[in-house]
């Protein structure tokens, strides 16, 4: 069993990128994880949403609330 290598590189153009370990033994299928050096910015749910086709139908919960009162209203007619 082999430990674990672990060694930052950086990625090329194409999105690609190299990895060179005298190590490893030529022809062995190995495991490769990539994980980014600098993490992602965490995104609200609301800004998500705001990027979604359609958008927002409501922009208040009282909006929400009125739409879902209209409908059973609707549903008794």
């Amino acid at each position: 069993m082999y430990k674990p290598l672990r060694l930052t590189t950086t990625v090329l153009s194409g999105g690609r990128i190299e990895i060179v370990d005298l190590d490893l033994p030529e022809g062995e299928t190995v495991d490769v994880v990539v994980t980014p050096s600098v993490p992602t910015p965490r995104r609200s749910a609301l800004d998500i949403l705001a990027e979604a086709p359609g958008q927002c139908l409501f922009n208040t919960a009282e909006e929400v609330d009125a739409y879902i009162q209209a409908e059973r209203e609707s549903w008794e007619r």
